[in-house]
C-alpha cells in the first residue's frame, strides 16, 4: 500500500504518514496511513483480506468467508470513524469535509454485497485520490498539518501498541 502511493503521489504536493498513534482523551487510535496533500487528507483504514466480503455500510461487524469458515471483524468504516475524528479535532482549523475517510482492501477480497461508499481496492483508491484535484490548501498549509500530525503522534514503540491493544480490549472486549 505504502510503495503504491508513495510512487503515484509525491512531494511537495502529497506527504504520507504511516502507524499514526495519536492520544485521545479516552485513550489513543491508531491509524494505519494518513495522506496530507493539497486536494485533501486521506484517512486510511488499510484491511489485507482474502476471501468473500460480506458488508454493510451500517453494520456493526462485518464478515469474511475463507472456504467453509467464517470471520467476522468490526466495520472498517465505523473503525475509520473514530481516525477521522481524531485528524478533524487536530487539524481544527481546517473545514472538517477537507478530511476525507476511506478503507482501502489490499488483499485478494472479492465482495458479495454491494461495496458501500469509501471503500475501494487499492487501485480504486489511488483513482480516487487521483479525482481529487481542486486544490483545498496551499503547500505551506500541507506542510504545516504534517508538522502538527509529527509533532502530536505517539512514538512507534511496543508500549504504544500494548496501551492501543489494551485500549481496545476495554471498549470492544477483543483485540479487533
Amino acid at each position: 500500500m505504502s510503495r503504491a502511493v508513495k510512487m503515484r503521489f509525491v512531494a511537495p504536493d502529497y506527504h504520507l504518514l504511516n502507524h499514526v498513534t495519536l492520544r485521545l482523551k479516552d485513550g489513543i487510535t491508531q491509524i494505519d496511513h494518513v495522506l496530507v496533500s493539497r486536494f485533501g487528507i486521506f484517512v486510511i483504514e488499510t484491511k489485507d483480506y482474502k476471501g468473500w466480503i460480506f458488508a454493510g455500510a451500517g453494520d456493526r461487524y462485518w464478515t469474511q468467508v475463507l472456504y467453509r469458515a467464517k470471520f467476522r471483524f468490526q466495520n472498517p468504516i465505523r473503525q475509520n470513524y473514530r481516525h477521522v475524528s481524531a485528524i478533524r479535532e487536530l487539524l481544527d482549523f481546517l473545514p472538517a469535509d477537507v478530511v476525507r475517510p476511506v478503507v482501502v482492501f489490499t488483499g485478494d477480497a472479492e465482495f458479495k454485497t454491494d461495496i458501500p461508499d469509501g471503500v475501494f481496492t487499492l487501485a480504486g483508491f489511488l483513482a480516487y485520490v487521483e479525482g481529487h484535484a481542486a486544490e483545498v490548501m496551499s503547500i505551506n498549509r500541507v506542510q504545516f498539518c504534517v508538522g502538527r500530525l509529527e509533532t502530536a503522534r505517539l512514538s512507534v514503540t511496543k508500549a504504544t501498541d500494548v496501551e492501543h491493544v489494551q485500549g481496545l480490549r476495554r471498549r470492544y472486549g477483543n483485540d479487533e
